[in-house]
């Protein structure tokens, strides 16, 4: 259903495109080549997802990428064509361009440099947001009840997606911004890895994320695209020095108490209330969920903070407008009732790796426990 709507998106706004550039802007001697040039770049993205990576070798993953970056560069040259039409179709009515110098090839040429250009420009500029690990820090007070600490610095990551073609190079920063943060506490929000990964990098990013040592441990939750049934997988966690909490509660001391839910995916899974109320009342009460589904729910429990991730804010603007719409906080902080929630943007993402709505983010959350 997912690939079906995706295709769908990809399809009908390409036809558009097709037909406006045909009608209004190639010359009819040119309209071969732009037919020829148009069917072979609309059919990278169909081809790609029919061709195995690993099996096609260097052609695939040339393939893939190309078609990675193509899909976002198709949806903003979508967005510029369908607004170069509005402005022409309101300039019919007040007549602020003559019409004779709009039918003018001069005027077409020029506005179709202009059309191809700017999708370029933005596409360049989600690429290097997306490569650029940026710090989103915030600072909340909470009830500390009889916790031994006055203040805590949480660094929470979510949404890494990592496989066996993530850059290393992309991970090694990572975790040196995370040494400059120096967070008493590191969480995992879920989607760590993509899939079953096979080795490739795998083993060199386990060494890295592994000398991460805060000073109260680095724990995790499983994400929709973590799949735990393999015990690779699983171990991958192991090997990284993360601790998964699947509806599970631990209390870190006498300090405070850290629960992690499983995915929604999971039928098993535990009430907000059902796994919350067993926290200890004598300490706050931090809560990992991945998806940001349940804020009602959660507010009505013992939580003291919320984390989560999996939206992406919605990666590409303007879809983040409609993550926007579907959760009730997309990316960013907010408090509702007595519990603050948290949503990452993610470090990473998953599918083209350009961003234009949020960023590349690790939260870090400085906690002031006060009576």
């Amino acid at each position: 259903m997912f690939h079906t709507i995706i295709s769908l998106s990809y399809t009908i706004p390409s036809i558009y495109l097709f037909t406006r550039f045909w009608q209004f802007y190639i010359e009819k001697k040119q309209r071969l080549r732009f037919f020829i040039v148009f069917v072979i770049l609309f059919s990278l993205y169909p081809l790609s997802s029919l061709i195995n990576d690993n099996e096609a070798g260097a052609f695939g993953e040339i393939l893939s990428s190309a078609s990675n970056y193509l899909l976002p560069y198709f949806l903003y040259l979508f967005l510029c064509i369908m607004v170069t039409d509005i402005l022409l179709l309101i300039n019919r009515g007040i007549k602020i361009i003559p019409r004779e110098i709009v039918r003018a090839g001069t005027f077409r040429n020029r506005m179709l440099i202009v059309i191809l250009s700017l999708p370029a420009i933005v596409l360049i500029a989600g690429i290097i947001n997306f490569n650029t690990i940026r710090v989103s820090e915030y600072h909340i007070d909470v009830p500390g009840k009889f916790s031994d600490l006055k203040n805590l610095r949480i660094a929470f990551v979510s949404d890494f997606h990592l496989e066996e073609k993530t850059s290393v190079e992309f991970v090694n920063r990572f975790v040196k911004k995370i040494e400059t943060v120096k967070p008493d506490l590191l969480l995992y929000g879920g989607d760590i890895v993509e899939g079953f990964s096979s080795p490739g990098n795998m083993e060199s990013f386990e060494t890295l994320l592994m000398s991460v040592k805060p000073k109260f441990g680095v724990f995790g939750v499983p994400g929709n695209h973590d799949r735990l049934t393999r015990s690779d997988t699983s171990n991958f966690f192991t090997r990284s020095g993360i601790r998964l909490l699947r509806d599970s509660i631990i209390s870190v001391g006498r300090s405070f108490t850290l629960a992690g839910r499983n995915d929604a995916r999971e039928t098993t899974r535990m009430s907000a209330s059902e796994l919350l109320n067993k926290a200890p009342e004598n300490l706050p009460v931090i809560v990992m969920d991945h998806r940001p589904t349940e804020p009602g729910p959660l507010s009505l429990t013992p939580a003291d903070i919320v984390f989560s991730g999996h939206t992406h804010h919605g990666q590409l603007f303007p879809i983040n407008l409609i993550t926007s719409s579907v959760y009730e906080l997309s990316r960013g902080y907010m408090k509702k009732e007595k519990t603050h929630f948290f949503v990452s943007s993610g470090i990473r993402l998953w599918g083209p790796h350009v961003r234009t709505a949020g960023k590349s983010e690790i939260l870090v959350v400085n906690i002031k426990f006060v009576n």
